[in-house]
């Protein structure tokens, strides 16, 4: 699962499921982001169907530790590793950094998305306002303020489909399931 091109998930993030699900769109203050900017990511369906079907607990976290806490911040860096270690020993290569060969890591998800982005036509701005980076000078910024969410909407619907092999561009997308 991609939530529109983040690395980490966010595990002090307080915001009702409800709220997410209604609008679509995960909001991320800027207290929480390294930037200090606030940053909105557009969902897609998919993203909200899995927000939804998460069991409620009492944790005021929408992604949570099994106790209800926090989650630490290597939780996803732990679950790919794993992931690597059961695709080595079933004999396999796992999943690998096409250039350096190395494991992939969460950070490589936003190398990947960036990299998808150009290969697929979409406006370089656009896709690094996607990973909450500043583009253009501090001219350009004071007239360029949008954030494109819409537009950015229907790349991630784009990416989306890619992720589950939709895109019809032949390249290969590993389908990841159940361990069993």
């Amino acid at each position: 699962m991609d939530f529109g091109g983040r690395d980490k998930i966010d595990k002090t993030d307080r915001t009702p499921v409800a709220t997410i699900a209604t609008t679509a769109t995960w909001n991320i203050p800027a207290s929480r982001m390294k930037a200090g900017r606030a940053h909105r990511v557009p969902l897609t369906q998919e993203a909200v169907a899995i927000l939804q079907s998460l069991p409620r607990t009492e944790s005021p976290y929408v992604f949570h530790a099994q106790r209800g806490g926090m989650l630490s911040d290597m939780t996803l860096s732990a679950v790919m590793r794993r992931m690597q270690e059961a695709e080595v020993k079933a004999g396999r290569a796992g999943f690998l950094d096409p250039v350096s060969k190395r494991p992939a890591v969460p950070h490589g998800l936003r190398s990947t998305f960036r990299q998808w982005a150009a290969e697929q036509g979409f406006p370089r701005d656009m896709a690094e306002l996607a990973l909450a980076h500043r583009v253009g000078d501090e001219t350009e910024r004071a007239y360029q303020r949008s954030d494109m969410l819409e537009r950015r909407r229907d790349m991630m619907a784009a990416w989306a489909a890619f992720l589950r092999g939709e895109a019809g561009t032949g390249e290969k997308v590993v389908k990841l399931g159940a361990a069993g």
